[in-house]
């Protein structure tokens, strides 16, 4: 696969988003994604094998900037706490901005059967979150009997479980910072130390 260097790799993918945003999956088709994009089909191809191949790539350029977005936040700040807090509203508001696109992913996965590529995915948030998990019981921040990885999985599994209730499944009888303040308080109990 040619490198994703040459910009024309995330024009096709900033092309596919918005195609599909309007359109669905379904009815997007490739010559759409690559008039949009300003490419030639053949393009597509050295890049993606199907229509389908996009969606693992829009859930990771969604997942990296969803990354990026909490770690320009944190602005140097490693305090277990403070993280977890810009985790959590940044998740909201990145829900909140592209659930469409969330959608999307979920069930184009699901379509594709792939979801042990929504966990490849995933891998660099885990491993990042894990280190900060790491610093903070070398730290003593929070209970140093804890799985570390299993921990991260869960904290971010809670959070944008919850978002995503909010956001897409309409659950919102409750303020959203209610909601917030509430995934905070579960996860320091569960978390702080004696």
């Amino acid at each position: 696969m040619p490198k994703h260097t040459s910009g024309k790799y995330e024009k096709i993918l900033h092309a596919a988003i918005e195609v599909i945003s309007e359109k669905g999956l379904d009815k997007a088709s490739i010559s759409d994604i690559v008039k949009r994009a300003g490419t030639a089909q053949g393009t597509f191809y050295l890049y993606f094998s199907s229509k389908n191949a996009l969606i693992p790539a829009i859930a990771e350029n969604l997942l990296t900037h969803s990354l990026d977005q909490i770690k320009e936040k944190m602005n140097g700040n490693e305090n277990f706490w403070s993280v977890l807090d810009i985790l959590i509203d940044e998740t909201f508001n990145i829900t909140n901005l592209h659930k469409d696109i969330i959608v999307l992913c979920y069930s184009g996965l699901a379509i594709d059967h792939s979801m042990e590529k929504w966990e490849a995915i995933y891998q660099p948030y885990y491993s990042w979150l894990e280190g900060i998990i790491k610093k903070a019981v070398e730290n003593n921040e929070i209970i140093s009997d804890i799985n570390v990885r299993w921990t991260a999985r869960t904290i971010i599994n809670l959070v944008e479980n919850t978002a995503e209730r909010f956001y897409i499944g309409f659950e919102q009888e409750e303020n959203i910072e209610v909601f917030k303040k509430e995934i905070f308080t579960f996860l320091k109990r569960s978390l702080l130390t004696a």
